[in-house]
Formats: C-alpha cells, sequence, structure tokens
C-alpha cells in the first residue's frame, strides 16, 4: 500500500475529477480496525479504556480549547435521528449506552431543535448558522450560495486538513456543500456482512456507516501530525438498518427504528475505537447531532420531510472535548442546530470568521455549566421549516414553520397562494408529547406567534439575487430518489 500523501493525493484527484469511489485505503484501515474492535467493543461496564485515555478538564481547559496547535475536529452527523428514541436522553430502552458513556462526560444539550425535516434545508441551516428562510435552501434544486463562509473554509484556512465524508445525495457537493473541503466524497461500498438486515423499503442505497468509519480511520492515518476536520454523514439509522447483535426491541417499524440506533450506536463505539488506537481522544473535539427526526404513527403518519412536528425535529447534540468533565453537564435551555458551529468555532477562538448568523455560540452556558453557575438568562425563540412543495416543480411556496419560545410549540401552515391555511398550539409544560391544541385556550400566545411568524417569513437571504436553480441530470435525480424521496 502506498503512504498517506500518496493516497490522499489520489483522493483529492478523484474529487476534483468528481469521480467518486472508494478511497485506495482499505488495507490498513481494515487491520486497524481488527485492532481496534478487540480494544474497544462496548461491554457494559462503567469504565473502560476510554476513561483513562483522556485526562480531566474544566472551565479554563474548555477556554484553553482555542490556543491547542494540535486540536482536531470531528463532526459525526447521524442523519433521521431523533432525541427522545436515545437511552442517552431518558429513552426507556436502552438503545445508545454508548453515546451514554461519552455524554456523561461531556456535555449534552437536552432540548435540540433542527431547522427542518429534510436533510438538505436542515444541513444548510446547521453549516451557515441561518435559518432557512434566510439560507435560499428550501427546495431540491436551490444551491448553497458560494458567498457563504462555511466552516470548512474557515477551518482549511486555519491549517487543518478537511474531509467530508459523506453517505446521503442531498449533501453533494453539487448542492453546494462542499465549500472548504480539500476531499468530499461519498464513501466506496464493500461488501455488507450476509446478516445485515436492512428495512426502509423506500431506500436503495449501498453500503453501510462501517464503510465511513473505515475510510475515516485511513483518513486519520494518512495525516500523521498535521491537524484535520473531518465530517461524517451517517446513514443506517434512516435506512434502518441493523444485525443481530442489535435486533434487541422487537419488528415493527418502530422497533426497528430502535434496533437501527443501536446498531449505529456499536458503529460509533468502532469509530472511537480507532481513535483510542491512535492515542487521539485527547486532541480530538468530537461534535454529534442529526439533521432530524422520524415520525412513528405519532400524528398519525411515518417517516419525515412532511412536516415540522417534534418528532421530526428534536434532536440530539453532544460534544466530547480532549478531556473528562466530572461530572458531564446537560444545557437545558433550548438550543438549535443553527447554533453548533457559532459554538464549536467559539470554542476555537474562531467564531468572528463565521459572521452574522441567527445562532448563537452557546459557550457561555457550557462555562456556567461547568463551574456550577446559574445560566445565562436568555430566551431563546427557535424555528424549523419546511417549504411543502419542495419536491415540486412549481413556483409557489407552501411554508410549513414550527416555532419554540419558552414552553409554546407554535405550528402554521401556509397554502400555496401564502395564505395561513392551519394553525395549531402546544403547550410541553403540561403535554410533554405536544398533542392537545391550544390555539383557542391561548388567545394571547397564539397571536403573539402570529406575529414571530409573520416576521421570521420576511427575513432575506444575504445572497439573494446571487444563486442561480440547480440543474440536476437524470442520474443525479435517481440517486436523490434512492433516498425514498419522490423527485420529480
Amino acid at each position: 500500500m502506498a503512504d498517506g500523501g500518496a493516497s490522499i493525493g489520489r483522493v483529492e484527484e478523484n474529487a476534483a475529477a468528481k469521480k467518486g469511489g472508494a478511497w485506495p485505503w482499505l488495507a490498513g484501515a481494515l487491520a486497524l480496525g481488527a485492532l481496534a474492535a478487540g480494544l474497544w467493543l462496548w461491554k457494559g461496564a462503567s469504565s473502560g479504556p476510554e476513561m483513562e485515555l483522556r485526562p480531566v478538564g474544566g472551565a479554563a481547559e474548555i477556554e484553553a480549547l482555542a490556543d491547542d496547535p494540535d486540536l482536531n475536529v470531528l463532526f459525526v452527523l447521524i442523519d433521521t435521528l431523533r432525541s427522545d428514541r436515545l437511552s442517552a436522553y431518558g429513552y426507556r430502552r436502552p438503545t445508545s449506552p454508548f453515546l451514554e458513556l461519552i455524554a456523561a462526560e461531556g456535555v449534552r444539550f437536552d432540548r435540540n431543535l433542527a431547522q427542518s425535516s429534510w436533510t438538505k434545508c436542515s444541513m444548510a441551516s446547521m453549516w451557515t448558522g441561518l435559518y432557512p428562510a434566510r439560507t435560499g435552501v428550501t427546495r431540491f434544486d436551490d444551491v448553497l450560495a458560494d458567498q457563504a463562509r462555511l466552516p470548512a473554509e474557515i477551518l482549511r484556512d486555519a491549517g487543518f486538513k478537511t474531509a467530508g465524508i459523506w453517505r446521503n445525495g442531498w449533501v453533494d457537493g453539487y448542492h453546494g456543500f462542499q465549500q472548504g473541503f480539500e476531499v468530499y466524497t461519498r464513501p466506496g461500498v464493500r461488501r455488507a456482512p450476509p446478516e445485515l438486515r436492512r428495512k426502509n423499503p423506500t431506500v436503495h442505497l449501498g453500503g453501510t456507516d462501517m464503510d465511513l468509519v473505515e475510510e475515516a480511520t485511513e483518513f486519520i492515518r494518512s495525516q500523521g501530525d498535521r491537524r484535520w476536520f473531518l465530517y461524517l454523514h451517517m446513514m443506517d439509522v434512516h435506512e434502518y438498518t441493523y444485525t443481530p447483535d442489535s435486533a434487541k426491541f422487537g419488528t415493527s417499524n418502530s422497533d426497528i427504528y430502535d434496533n437501527s440506533i443501536l446498531h449505529t450506536d456499536q458503529v460509533l463505539d468502532q469509530l472511537f475505537g480507532r481513535l483510542a488506537v491512535r492515542g487521539m481522544l485527547a486532541n480530538t473535539l468530537v461534535i454529534i447531532s442529526s439533521d432530524h427526526g422520524e415520525a412513528h404513527g405519532e400524528r398519525g403518519h411515518e417517516g419525515h420531510a412532511r412536516n415540522v412536528y417534534p418528532e421530526n425535529t428534536e434532536v440530539p447534540w453532544i460534544l466530547i472535548f480532549p478531556f473528562r468533565l466530572e461530572p458531564g453537564v446537560v444545557i437545558r435551555q433550548r438550543t438549535a442546530n443553527v447554533d453548533v458551529w457559532p459554538t464549536v468555532l467559539d470554542l476555537l477562538g474562531r467564531r468572528e470568521e463565521l459572521g452574522s448568523t441567527d445562532g448563537r455560540s452557546r459557550m457561555p452556558e457550557i462555562l456556567a455549566a461547568v463551574r456550577g453557575e446559574g445560566p445565562p438568562e436568555e430566551p431563546t425563540i427557535a424555528y424549523s421549516h419546511l417549504d411543502q412543495t419542495w419536491g415540486q416543480r412549481v413556483e409557489t411556496t407552501s411554508p410549513n414553520i414550527a416555532i419554540t419560545d419558552g414552553r409554546f410549540r407554535y405550528m402554521q401552515f401556509r397554502n400555496k397562494k401564502g395564505e395561513v391555511a392551519a394553525e395549531q398550539l402546544f403547550d410541553a409544560k403540561h403535554d410533554r408529547r405536544e398533542l392537545e391544541d391550544r390555539l383557542e385556550a391561548e388567545p394571547e400566545a397564539t397571536e403573539r406567534m402570529r406575529e414571530v411568524a409573520k416576521s421570521y417569513l420576511a427575513g432575506e437571504s444575504p445572497w439573494a439575487g446571487e444563486v442561480e436553480d440547480l440543474e440536476l441530470d437524470e442520474m443525479e435525480l435517481n440517486q436523490l430518489r434512492a433516498l425514498g424521496y419522490a423527485i420529480p
């Protein structure tokens, strides 16, 4: 096998040619994988090798991250993962024992809102820190503007080697998401084990998230002492993929979804094992989040990309530092995915380079929690947004928005004429599942939310008029259809 420099060079040539395909790194990755599997597999213990691989830290160490010249950044996006199905978030089933372990020594954001229930729209907001009304990315043929300055660009310019490995075509480079990545590609598809089960009948992708782990491992190996930023976009939960080892919870769609979460938790266990083998847990900041959730009949339908109810938009956000917090902290205030990169870049001392955002850094809340102080009193209004015509070749829009403000969640559906067609108001304080409509019982809150919704939808993109719609060829459309979406 060629050395790391030669391998990464060939990958970059392939990426430049937009050819994709397998990265030429398998031999080393597979050998390392065998070692990691023996070291790291989850045993259900309260302590393990990870406990000894990172020192204990606190507020001072968090503040010092910005001055660490060796710090790496790993961003793991688990597609279609709702937070209330994670045992790490209090779910009654043990779906995420590994996440529980690492979250207990890091920062877990308890009430985090995705900005859409559709990947492309949601990821545009996450990367830019802007809500969908301002990103300009709410339709299948929208493109993220070149003028946007994305986190990968900031980190590349700061000397990080940047790579993105993804399995969801909605974040393909031609949608604008490749900006700042020196390597941006799908993983090669390896033969899946015969016992693998894939139960989402609408999805027709090949490969598994272990393909990401193998190629991530070799990317990390190839960097040597160079600092890196790596983005991994996982899809096994979206595909309802699991193995007999994770078949713990039954056979209904909802049960299989839980099985796939446990399977993905085991894949994360493997990924962290690769970091552990290379001694990188003590110099890597890890971010774990999701783009949206998944409905399981709470309101009579299943899936996502149809509306922005909580089952589709309440998602996890966990930060794992290069040191252990004892104890770990939970941020109870409302946060949103637009806060993720303002926070991470603030930790790295580069918040200003992202420019003006709707999201804000949550570093003050993190430091207050670690110090045992009361949280800053800054209530947050957060938004989710789905254009209900996102997959149609029409000129009109039909936005469905959700606004969370304190204990209330306001839902508004507009028709293609821009008229309010339906509204709902939920009171999460007294109705945890948010199923009882309180619209008429809370007239003051309803009227206030209507005005907030009007103001939100009037927001303009900083790049309005500067971006042309994307022209997708039939091959590209078929790749997106393989995700289970009805694309014209």
